[in-house]
């Protein structure tokens, strides 16, 4: 069944693919093509619909960071060719010249691309801080404030790397936050790459009085042992809460749950049994289900991330059908959700819609 699935995905790229290119080579050929050009243009063409997949195999980094690229393309080009195709044919009807319509369709085309390509990539690495304002029962906490740090989907690797968390840590050191939380994918499915650049030793730079705290999400996994995966994360002064739970200065209590893909989880009423309930629960929940749950259960503030906003329009129509809090602020009686749009990527590194962000959350006890 699975290679039945994967049959067909590749003959629908392939289709996908083939019909781009022979769009494009319609659109940019030279008025005297030559076959030449013709060879060179399908040559292009090949190697980088399958750059994405001779990276993987071969390890080789150029390869890598090409195919990320070509996929950033590969979506932009399937919404805006055929759009320049139908601008083609309803232009026939004209009497403008044919030639120069297919000129001028095809220059717009590549124009747009690679407009909203530098659009994509300047979202994706110039993060925001979104600033949200709350109020919360204190209980028995003598806590009057509390300003928390937050970023998820950091997805560190290869073009997530060592300048993107220098990014991270400079930010979140200039809000001066009280604690920093990191709701899970701060990997890419792959360690290595994260050792390899040494972010383990750039986030030890992260400060914070109540200190940095992270729960796991769904990339967050390699060939090795997670002993091995949280061991690099505690290596950079994070520390991990794998279905656990940490009081914080007797203050507020801290759970970090296994992400919701993971059978071995322990429910949250099991781990809400662990935690002083008279004081504020913050709940680390990297995918933003059940709110319903944790509002009954009693959580205080739910931080998630995962949904990446949908990282490209229309992305975003599809992660608000799903979740009910994909983005933002959502409050449910006692309970408040905040759910980021994330501060790395997924898959190319583009964001059309929505924008690299640090969330910064100033919580008021009464």
């Amino acid at each position: 069944m699975f290679i039945l699935i994967m049959l067909l995905s590749l003959l629908i790229y392939g289709g996908l693919v083939y019909y781009i290119g022979w769009r494009g080579y319609r659109l940019l050929r030279p008025e005297t093509s030559t076959r030449r050009f013709k060879m060179i243009y399908i040559l292009v063409i090949t190697l980088a619909a399958t750059s994405f997949v001779l990276g993987r195999v071969s390890g080789i980094t150029f390869l890598n960071i090409a195919g990320a690229y070509w996929m950033a393309c590969f979506y932009l080009l399937i919404l805006l060719v055929p759009l320049a195709h139908l601008t083609v044919i309803v232009l026939r009807l004209t009497k403008l010249p044919r030639r120069k319509t297919q000129v001028w369709a095809g220059a717009l085309t590549l124009g747009l691309v690679l407009s909203l390509l530098a659009y994509g990539v300047f979202n994706t690495y110039s993060p925001v801080v979104r600033t949200y304002d709350m109020t919360m029962e204190k209980r028995s906490s003598t806590l009057d404030s509390l300003h928390i740090a937050m970023a998820a989907d950091m997805h560190f690797g290869l073009l997530s790397g060592k300048n993107h968390a220098e990014r991270l840590v400079k930010q979140m050191n200039e809000l001066k936050p009280d604690i920093i939380l990191m709701p899970g994918d701060l990997f890419d499915d792959d360690v290595q790459p994260f050792l390899d650049q040494e972010i383990n030793q750039i986030l030890s730079e992260l400060e914070a009085p109540y200190g940095v705290y992270a729960s796991l999400g769904n990339h967050d996994k390699h060939e090795g042992t997670m002993d091995e995966l949280i061991r690099a994360l505690e290596d950079s002064g994070i520390t991990v809460l794998y279905d656990e739970t940490e009081s914080i200065q007797e203050e507020f209590s801290l759970i970090g749950r296994k992400d919701y893909s993971d059978p071995d989880r322990l429910s949250l009423d099991t781990l809400m049994k662990e935690v002083d309930s008279s004081k504020p629960v913050i709940l680390l929940e990297h995918q933003p289900y059940d709110l319903d749950i944790a509002q009954q259960e009693g959580v205080d503030l739910m931080l998630s991330g995962h949904t990446h906003r949908g990282q490209v329009f229309p992305g975003s129509l599809i992660t608000a059908s799903i979740f009910e809090n994909d983005w933002g602020h959502l409050q449910k009686e006692q309970m408040h959700s905040v759910v980021t749009s994330g501060f790395g990527f997924w898959g190319p590194p583009i964001r059309i819609g929505t924008r690299a962000e640090i969330v910064s959350i100033q919580v008021q006890f009464q």
